[in-house]
């Protein structure tokens, strides 16, 4: 039976995955229940599948002292001890990343491949073109997206699902934490 794939991303109410400004990390609204409730998902064995603009993201990010709200949090440290492939043309190795593996290749065919061979489930967190192409392939099982109470209408940097294929989505899951953040899992099926 393949491994379960879920594309875990965080959202803004208008779709973005992140926002310029003075918003910081979480759009400042994480709690201590949300906290808590990340680290229970990442406590579980699994891999972690990451593009490389999502590595240099999470290896620039993870070895900044710069006080980044969230950068520290326990379930990111959690996240950065999980074993992890890498897909990517442009890295070379060896990667500042505990138990990672870099694998040079399409997406698509790394992902299958993967999703066929590995005892644990899948999990990418980010890599949002990578992510759309395996959706498109009909390679994600779920879909868990986090979503925050802000509009970032004017600040908003990258939209989630701007140039992704139609899909009907169908809720598996919801939830609300620190009462007003909603994760809610839907398994994505092509429209």
């Amino acid at each position: 039976m393949p491994a379960l794939y879920t594309f875990d991303v965080f959202s803004s109410l208008d779709g973005y995955g992140a926002a310029g400004g003075d918003w910081g990390g979480y759009w400042g609204k994480q709690g201590p229940e949300l906290l808590h409730h990340r680290l229970a998902q990442y406590s579980v064995e699994q891999r972690m599948v990451m593009g490389a603009n999502t590595y240099r993201a999470f290896t620039r990010l993870l070895a900044s002292d710069g006080g980044e709200p969230g950068v520290h949090d326990a379930w990111v440290t959690r996240l950065r001890n999980l074993p992890a492939t890498v897909v990517s043309t442009t890295l070379e190795g060896p990667l500042d990343w505990r138990d990672a593996t870099l694998v040079s290749g399409d997406a698509v065919e790394v992902v299958a491949r993967l999703k066929e061979e590995s005892g644990v489930p899948l999990r990418s967190h980010g890599s949002l073109s990578m992510n759309r192409a395996l959706m498109a392939a009909g390679l994600v099982d779920r879909l868990q997206v986090t979503i925050f109470p802000v509009i970032t209408g004017r600040t908003g940097l990258d939209p989630l699902f701007r140039g992704a294929a139609d899909f009907d989505l169908e809720l598996i899951e919801s939830r609300t934490l620190d009462g007003r953040v909603q994760e809610l899992v839907y398994r994505p099926v092509p429209h």
